[in-house]
């Protein structure tokens, strides 16, 4: 399977982040990436496709604010990353707000998600490794493998959070739609909820989003990804949410995905869109699942099964020293 990494996504390295009301060492590390592509071994570098895929999905103010926030936080005389610390929550409306302080607030959904001066372009990095799994499978290849890094999923179009910026899958799946695929199915099966990608394709049919997750009555982001949000309008009936309890093993899991498969299939989906992460894994240490590293090969098996092209993307995963073998697992089921 080819794979496709690009180093440079390593720069972007926040040093906190708040986490139930301390300020804790920041989580999605660059490590991450890094011990994922030690396993790997061989990688290619995407090719760039430049920021119109990106601006096809994503807000021009809120691209302008990715850009420019760090050199603009510290013109105000800011230490430290770029983080909101107001949310526009009541009445929310249309306001020309130009106090960074107000920008970081009006673009981001937590605190948990620092901007820094490498951010944009890391992120950019990582989007140009889904376009080119999306791009190497539309040209014939079974499935193929973006490691992105940071990941995307939490990211609106116009907002981030959740340790993501840009919503590396939804930019790959506007891409597939753009090449001339009809119907997309996203299968997310990272342990939280996709918010920005079922945000972003809520009120669209020709993209189908089904995410299997912990429970948002006990787990981030909470305020997405409860069963009964199924899109609305064009999109209704195209999102399907499936929480799980904590503690959800490998057969529990499975009969989700199974669900999960079905309805895209049943949709007419000619292509597929993977939302992976490994952070379901039992030593995870900020989630909750119980799946073991050998199930993913099953899992993976299972998607393979469904004959799709498939185009496979990474989202979260944090514990780093398994985090290797668990992705290994998964795409060796393909």
């Amino acid at each position: 399977m080819r794979c496709f990494y690009d180093p440079g996504q390593l720069a972007h390295a926040p040093a906190r982040e708040l986490h139930n009301g301390a300020f804790v060492p920041y989580a999605e590390k660059p490590a991450r990436a890094a011990a994922i592509a030690a396993t790997l071994g061989t990688t290619e570098l995407p090719q760039d496709r430049g920021e119109v895929p990106i601006r096809a999905v994503h807000d021009a103010g809120y691209i302008d604010f990715l850009k420019t926030a760090p050199a603009r936080w510290a013109e105000a005389g800011r230490p430290g990353d770029v983080m909101g610390y107001i949310w526009p929550t009541v009445r929310k409306r249309a306001l020309k707000l130009d106090r960074i302080d107000a920008l970081a607030g009006q673009y981001s959904i937590d605190a948990s998600t620092p901007l820094t001066a490498q951010t944009w372009d890391a992120s950019y990095r990582s989007v140009q490794c889904a376009l080119a799994a999306t791009h190497a499978v539309l040209a014939g290849e079974r499935a193929a493998f973006a490691l992105s890094r940071p990941p995307g999923h939490h990211a609106g179009a116009d907002y981030l959070g959740g340790y993501c910026y840009l919503n590396h899958v939804a930019v790959a799946a506007q891409a597939a739609r753009d090449a001339g695929v009809k119907r997309v199915g996203i299968l997310d099966i990272d342990y939280h909820h996709g918010n920005g990608t079922q945000d972003i394709f809520w009120a669209r049919g020709d993209v189908v989003f089904a995410s299997i997750h912990a429970d948002p009555a006990t787990d981030f982001p909470f305020y997405w990804g409860h069963a009964d949000e199924i899109g609305e309008g064009d999109g209704e009936g195209a999102t399907l949410n499936l929480p799980l309890p904590r503690g959800t093993a490998i057969n529990a899991f499975r009969r989700a995905q199974e669900r999960a498969l079905a309805a895209i299939a049943a949709s007419g989906a000619e292509f597929l869109l993977v939302s992976f992460g490994a952070d379901t894994f039992v030593g995870d240490p900020i989630s909750a699942f119980a799946l073991e590293t050998g199930d993913y090969a099953v899992l993976g098996r299972d998607i393979a099964a469904a004959g799709l092209p498939t185009a496979i993307v990474m989202e979260g995963g944090y514990a780093i020293d398994a985090l290797g073998a668990n992705v290994a697992s998964f795409l060796s089921g393909f």
